[in-house]
């Protein structure tokens, strides 16, 4: 069995929850029809669900008008690509703080000289 490591649980509670209460729905409304109990749909919302199986998942979402979407995972940076990516938009925002320094300088000079 495949287990889904990566779901971030707490998102998806919150997106849960707030479309839930749109729909102007109760937890136990909600979960009635799904044949699921009022604590399942709970611990969902609070993303602290121990096991949920995926028609289950899909069921809330369908009824709430939400979506599944499955994407490959983003690759997270080490901690040297951080650091270069960091450095290139510090560098990035330097030039363009010269370079309006350098216009401003300009203007100053054409006023007052």
């Amino acid at each position: 069995m495949n287990y889904i490591q990566y779901m971030d649980w707490a998102k998806t509670g919150l997106l849960v929850r707030e479309a839930r209460q749109q729909l102007g729905l109760t937890q136990a409304e909600l979960a009635k029809p799904l044949g699921m109990s009022r604590a399942t749909i709970s611990q969902i919302e609070n993303g602290v669900v121990v096991e949920l199986g995926m028609r289950k998942l899909a069921m809330v979402c369908d009824r709430l008008g939400l979506e599944i979407v499955v994407r490959p995972r983003a690759q997270r940076l080490t901690l040297h690509e951080a650091y270069a990516k960091n450095k290139e938009a510090r560098d990035v925002a330097f030039k363009e703080t010269d370079s309006v320094l350098a216009r401003l300088n300009a203007d100053s000079k054409e006023t007052h000289g």
